[in-house]
């Protein structure tokens, strides 16, 4: 079997949410003596970029994100041993939660998910957080991300006190500030002095390894 039919079939695997033939074609590509690394991207990762994608569009819901995601670590779990040399996504601390006031937290869980799919430590405040409680855990887990979110207007100005909150402390350069939510737009991220604005989880993901490489 050729590589780039493997990565197809193991992404596949995973939007399809079949666990025992993603751990099957894991094997596979150790045998057919595929980078592990590559495998991940390109296979696992891939696949579960794609079930972002069906979620946003509303032909998954949570329980196929969550089932999908059981799949791509049935992977992960046969792949990581044989990883060369040290990961740097694997160091990267994550603290994230639904801001005081709001308690949507579908896309929190799925940033959530994604996240550690991609190896982040994270650090899930749950919904409803006490503003106070996203610097004081950051803190204490020297973490390299605050990602916040919500669904209501309402709530926003929680985001922009948890700013100045690290300002306050003389804290603020840190830690890089991600948010999202419905009603969340960059124009809001840059008024607020937000380091970025992520449309949904996959994105998230993609800009924490950016920002984190940078």
């Amino acid at each position: 079997m050729e590589k780039e039919l493997l990565f197809q079939k193991i992404s596949d695997s995973v939007v399809e949410m079949e666990d025992e033939l993603v751990e099957e074609l894991c094997e596979k590509s150790l045998e057919m003596g595929i980078d592990a690394s590559e495998t991940i991207n390109k296979g696992l990762i891939h696949g579960m970029d794609r079930v972002s994608v069906l979620y946003e569009e509303q032909e998954y819901f949570l329980p196929e994100v969550l089932t999908a995601s059981f799949a791509l670590n049935a992977g992960i779990d046969i792949l990581k041993p044989h990883i060369k040399g040290e990961s740097t996504d694997k160091h990267i601390k994550v603290v994230i939660g639904v801001v005081e006031g709001d308690t949507h937290d579908i896309g929190k869980n799925l940033v959530k998910i994604m996240s550690e799919s991609a190896s982040f430590e994270v650090y899930d405040l749950g919904r409803d957080v006490p503003l106070a409680d996203f610097v004081a855990k950051a803190e204490e887990v020297n973490a390299d991300f605050i990602c916040m979110s919500t669904l209501m207007t309402t709530t926003m100005a929680g985001m922009r006190a948890v700013i100045d909150d690290l300002k306050a402390k003389n804290i603020r350069d840190k830690y890089k500030i991600l948010i999202g939510g419905g009603p969340i737009s960059q124009k809001f991220a840059d008024e607020i002095g937000a380091d970025a604005y992520a449309v949904d989880a996959a994105s998230a993901v993609r800009k924490m390894k950016e920002m984190a490489h940078a």
